[in-house]
């Protein structure tokens, strides 16, 4: 891997405004692929079609869904390359775990890529960054794609 996990994506996903309106399960932009994420996309979207870039399929589940689900995607414990990570600010009373949390896509050791509000484009950053951030403070967990399970 290059010193630049960015400089392996094509163009238009190294390039993604951050939109938080354009979720998984949102609406598609007319005469686009729900995964379309050159007009924008939130955290959880762009983790998705990056993980599509790279022949991984995972349905359109928000954060608390992806997080409980055992049908798409297993939990992983370390992380390896191309697994959803989430982080958040800690539990939420009276919501699932994994409700409203931030994903992003882990690729090495110390390396998740991710879209944020703050950044506005597509980041790489360490878990200590996100460590050191409120809403961000709390990794929750991995999570891989059964497909990708297969192939390791």
């Amino acid at each position: 891997m290059t010193s630049d996990p960015l400089s392996r994506l094509p163009a238009a996903l190294r390039d993604v405004p951050y939109a938080g309106a354009r979720h998984p399960g949102a609406p598609p932009l007319p005469g686009r692929h729900p995964y379309d994420v050159t007009q924008g996309a939130n955290c959880q979207l762009y983790a998705y079609a990056v993980l599509r870039h790279f022949g991984r399929e995972v349905p359109p589940l928000r954060s608390a869904e992806l997080w409980a689900d055992t049908v798409a995607t297993v939990r992983a414990e370390p992380p390896g390359p191309l697994d959803l990570v989430l982080f958040d600010a800690g539990a939420v009373p009276g919501q699932p775990a994994g409700y409203g949390a931030h994903v992003g896509v882990h690729l090495a050791p110390d390396r998740v890529l991710h879209l944020c509000r703050e950044a506005g484009r597509p980041a790489v950053w360490s878990y200590a960054d996100f460590a050191g951030r409120t809403r961000y403070v709390r990794f929750l967990g991995a999570k891989r794609v059964r497909d990708a399970a297969v192939s390791r």
